[in-house]
């Protein structure tokens, strides 16, 4: 894959065209669950398969070592995490960084709805394997 080709841009759009829609109606005063709640209610109504809070284990020589849980899973494909906090750091960043690694997926999305204005990075797995 090209380097400058986007990961599931149509899936990408879907996904931020929601986050958007949900930081417009709510504004960004809220509290993290406010916005996990709404966006649920929108990536269902538009029939987007998604887990939410899902369990991802974290393993080391075949064991179980710990666990994480995901905001969101969409289409088995994206990780989306919300965040509502007065900045985005450098540990959010890692944390979807080792979501992706622990399921083996491509693509995730950090979101921060905290402010006057909706911020999102999608984030790549470098160490991802088809």
């Amino acid at each position: 894959m090209d380097k400058a080709e986007l990961v599931y841009p149509e899936l990408s759009y879907k996904i931020v065209g929601i986050l958007f829609e949900v930081h417009t109606r709510l504004g960004g005063g809220f509290e993290e669950k406010y916005y996990q709640r709404a966006v649920e209610n929108l990536l269902l109504e538009n029939k987007l398969v998604c887990s939410k809070e899902l369990m991802a284990n974290i393993t080391f020589g075949g064991e179980k070592i710990g666990k994480y849980f995901l905001d969101f899973l969409i289409e088995n494909k994206v990780v989306l995490e919300l965040k509502a906090v007065p900045r985005l750091l450098p540990i959010h960043f890692r944390q979807v960084s080792s979501y992706l690694k622990v399921k083996n997926l491509h693509l995730g999305i950090l979101s921060n709805f905290r402010g006057g204005k909706l911020l999102y990075k999608r984030i790549l797995n470098g160490e991802y394997s088809h």
